[in-house]
């Protein structure tokens, strides 16, 4: 077993490889699968795995509605919500009718009625080719496609494909005709990228593996009530052995023992030649941690990407688009202004290629990058920025650099990005990225109280968040008794820390009550405070926070922030005081 332990990490005994190391580091633990890809030891890729993948899954479904106004229908497959399938993703059943994209071209695919080919109640298997997202159920197709280590196996096709990276000629023409050789009947085939070289033993041993999983999976469809699963895609390891890992990879590193036996069984049936290349490790130190991973991974959710010139990148990831843009920040350059753009340009290309690839983002995606006169370098930028996409394993397509200096790219979408996937939509701002401010919210409450005049009593209690109250007494108080004077009200102001930025109520009673129910201070007394700091970064003022919520502004008290402390009210008004501490202080409980 090959282990990395506390000395310098031995490498494979396969022939080095020129050019940049790549490593692929997997992290495991019961609740997740982490895997990361290191170029020269700087992160490039990121998956995380926390729940069963459902893209490239088969499921045996129901058609729920046919809905001809967008050609399209829903099918229900067990998951939480209906998947879509759109006319143009649907095998005609005539198998006299050439099913090859050659034989049914996707004009011809648009122009069928869907209500013609599928109805309501009707059974069908399908397969998942993007994850539900959002409000968006699954996407499916009836296309079934059967991922193998070299290649792909299409049930009812009769087509053969050939990678679009491989680009040598004889290769791909020694491919399309081993490929015509080899795919069994009524079975289409595309050859992978990693047919490269490989012999007709390799592929048609790929070939029978994928014919016999097929065979389980119809068996399986037989057997079960729609909507169900039939098929289940791998996980995530397991596709990035069957998918990535090849002689460019220096070396899989795991620190599981179980993951490690399975990588190892999974690699001698798809990659036998590779095993050497797969470490157990088994350290004290987290691998991701001794990789320097995790340092990296923080960034992922940053707004803000920093470059190594001092130029910067701000990335919004939407439900339309993906918005990329470049700002010079700090670069200054050397020589001219022309000259710095281009370079600050050609370097936030670079970043952009690795975001899109470690965020993993896809759908339509728009750079702006920072304007250039210059056509030559223009172009220059284009052919840069072209290049670097063409090493992501996703189809992309770049178009043309605007006038204003905007590039726009389609990146293929399979489900969430991985900030998506780690991250949830705020719960304050609903995703928006902004919330009401502290002012806004206090003219909420303002405007509130002036339309519950019409109600009985002379008073109002308001409870909300303690920088909306810190906004309403104003400086010296002055802010709530004006606002008092305004309504012709006794106004109580109490803040309550697990209210949300803009929540707040407001009941009206009497001043009476109020003040048997509220007002247990008086001049003198020593109350119990939290100390924190204001809320308002202009002012430099201290604040006791009572249990219930009163405010407290202290005369001293700084170093006492963070602390639970005991203060002496020297002032005592319905919504604030004025304090001094006199004692102390010991760890907040807040």
């Amino acid at each position: 077993m090959a282990r990395i332990k506390n000395q310098t990490p031995r490498r494979s005994s396969a022939p080095a490889k020129t050019g940049s190391q790549v490593e692929i580091i997997v992290n495991c633990s019961q609740r997740e699968t982490r895997i990361a890809v290191l170029e020269d030891r700087q992160l490039k890729e990121y998956r995380v795995e926390r729940e069963e993948r459902v893209v490239g899954s088969i499921f045996k479904g129901i058609v729920q509605n046919v809905l001809p106004g967008m050609d399209a229908a829903f099918i229900d497959i067990g998951l939480e919500r209906n998947a879509f399938l759109y006319v143009g993703d649907i095998l005609p059943d005539d198998p006299s009718h050439d099913n090859s994209p050659s034989g049914l071209k996707r004009q011809e695919l648009r122009s069928r009625k869907i209500k013609e080919l599928i109805k309501p109640g009707q059974e069908m298997m399908v397969q998942v080719t993007k994850a539900p997202r959002g409000t968006k159920g699954a996407r499916v197709t009836t296309r079934i496609a059967l991922p193998g280590r070299y290649l792909v196996l299409m049930p009812e096709h009769n087509n053969v494909g050939v990678s679009r990276k491989l680009e040598d000629r004889r290769e791909r023409e020694r491919l399309r005709r081993l490929g015509d050789k080899i795919a069994p009947k009524g079975f289409g085939i595309i050859m992978r990228t990693e047919c490269e070289g490989r012999t007709d033993l390799e592929l048609k041993q790929d070939v029978q593996f994928l014919q016999q999983l097929w065979a389980q999976v119809l068996e399986g469809s037989r057997k079960m009530r729609a909507p169900a699963c039939v098929h289940k895609d791998q996980t995530l390891l397991y596709r990035t052995i069957r998918d990535m890992f090849n002689d460019e990879i220096t070396k899989m590193v795991i620190d599981d023992p179980d993951e490690y036996e399975k990588a190892h069984m999974s690699a001698r049936l798809v990659a036998p030649s590779l095993t050497s290349k797969i470490y157990l490790y088994d350290r004290e130190t987290p691998i991701f941690d001794h990789y320097n991973i995790e340092s990296d991974l923080e960034r992922l959710l940053q707004h803000k990407v920093t470059l190594k010139s001092g130029a910067y990148l701000v990335m919004d990831e939407m439900e339309a688009l993906t918005a990329v843009d470049v700002n010079t920040g700090k670069m200054v350059g050397s020589t001219n202004l022309t000259e710095t753009i281009l370079k600050t340009n050609l370097e936030a290309a670079d970043e952009v290629c690795r975001q899109l690839r470690l965020r993993d983002m896809g759908g339509i995606i728009v750079i702006d990058f920072i304007d250039m006169e210059s056509a030559e370098h223009r172009k220059k930028l284009l052919d840069h920025f072209t290049k670097q996409l063409g090493k992501d394993s996703n189809r992309t397509r770049v178009g043309k650099v605007s006038s204003l200096g905007l590039i726009e790219v389609t990146r293929k979408r399979t489900g969430e990005s991985v900030t998506q996937s780690i991250s949830d939509i705020c719960p304050m701002c609903e995703g928006r990225g902004r919330i009401a401010s502290k002012d806004t919210v206090s003219l909420w409450i303002e405007r509130d109280m002036h339309r519950m005049l019409g109600e009985p009593g002379n008073a109002f209690l308001v409870r909300c968040h303690p920088s909306v109250v810190e906004t309403m007494i104003g400086a010296d108080g002055e802010a709530i008794e004006d606002l008092e004077h305004e309504l012709g009200r006794g106004i109580y102001l109490r803040a309550d820390f697990d209210m949300a930025f803009d929540e707040y109520t407001i009941d009206s009673d009497t001043i009476e009550n109020l003040d048997k129910d509220f007002m247990g201070f008086r001049r003198a007394q020593v109350v119990e405070c939290n100390i924190r700091r204001s809320d308002d970064e202009g002012l430099n003022k201290i604040i006791g926070w009572t249990d219930n919520g009163f405010y407290i502004e202290l005369i001293g008290g700084a170093n006492l922030v963070g602390q639970r402390t005991k203060v002496m009210v020297l002032d005592i008004r319905r919504s604030f005081g004025v304090g001094e501490p006199i004692l102390a202080g010991v760890p907040s409980i807040r």
